[in-house]
């Protein structure tokens, strides 16, 4: 079977995956998470700079060597901003599968929601936010990315948060004044087949963003709404799940990919 490449999220670490990838290993896959351009600092570390103009552009060249690494064509896994990455990564260098899970919308599939915007509040508060680091703050997080999160879980999650990049955000919220069009997505490429998941209950990601990348998807696509799942698949009522389901998928997947 392909191994998987793991992609977080913004404000996120390869942190996010730890349980799941014990799990997925024991399942007998092969996984790699490797960490985004500058989120490599221990928890509580002051904003690195490069964030100040890290953009989308940025991420893919990134991971291109953690593909390259793992040899033949992985399956690639991408939360939240992970979920576009995967696909602007997808485009750039094949894949045996894709994997979304609440995916971050393209310029293509930008669909906001109230909600989204309400966690997104003090984040794009103050003029500039858009060319400086950003970080979500624990009240937004436990709103809108933790909720449904037993305390406990949440508490140790929040620890993990750390400063994302303002240039992409812009990028990823306001995708139509990006004029280099970091965000776009050349869907004809993505012919892999895809598993979309979307939680219900999500108040960052919205269920728009995920139906639309789902029917832009040219390929096979297996598309799920889970009704009693947040934005935080990584939890021990969801990740168990999510393990299984991931393993299907994979097994799944055409002979020879």
């Amino acid at each position: 079977m392909p191994p998987l490449l793991l992609i977080h999220g913004m404000w996120g670490r390869p942190s996010t995956f730890a349980a799941l990838r014990a799990e997925l290993a024991a399942a007998g896959l092969k996984t790699a998470a490797p960490a985004l351009p500058f989120h490599d600092i221990p928890p509580g570390a002051p904003a690195p700079p490069g964030l100040a103009t890290l953009r989308l552009a940025d991420c893919v060249a990134a991971l291109e060597p953690e593909v390259a690494a793992l040899g033949g064509r992985p399956v690639l896994l991408g939360h939240s901003l992970g979920g576009l990455l995967a696909q602007l990564l997808a485009a750039r260098t094949g894949a045996a599968g894709l994997i979304l899970l609440a995916p971050a919308p393209s310029a293509q599939t930008l669909r906001p929601s109230r909600a989204q915007l309400r966690t997104l509040g003090r984040v794009t508060l103050g003029w500039g936010w858009w060319r400086r680091a950003t970080l979500l703050d624990a009240e937004a997080a436990r709103w809108g990315v933790f909720n449904g999160v037993p305390e406990a879980e949440a508490r140790a999650a929040l620890a993990e948060l750390t400063w994302d990049s303002g240039p992409v955000l812009a990028q990823v919220a306001a995708s139509f004044l990006d004029r280099r069009g970091g965000a776009r997505v050349e869907y004809a490429r993505l012919t892999m087949p895809a598993l979309v998941i979307f939680g219900s209950m999500d108040r960052i990601a919205t269920g728009a963003t995920a139906r639309a990348t789902a029917r832009r998807l040219p390929g096979r696509v297996d598309y799920e709404e889970w009704p009693d799942c947040g934005h935080w698949f990584f939890h021990d009522a969801i990740r168990p799940r999510l393990a299984q389901r991931i393993a299907a998928f994979v097994a799944g997947l055409p002979p020879g990919d």
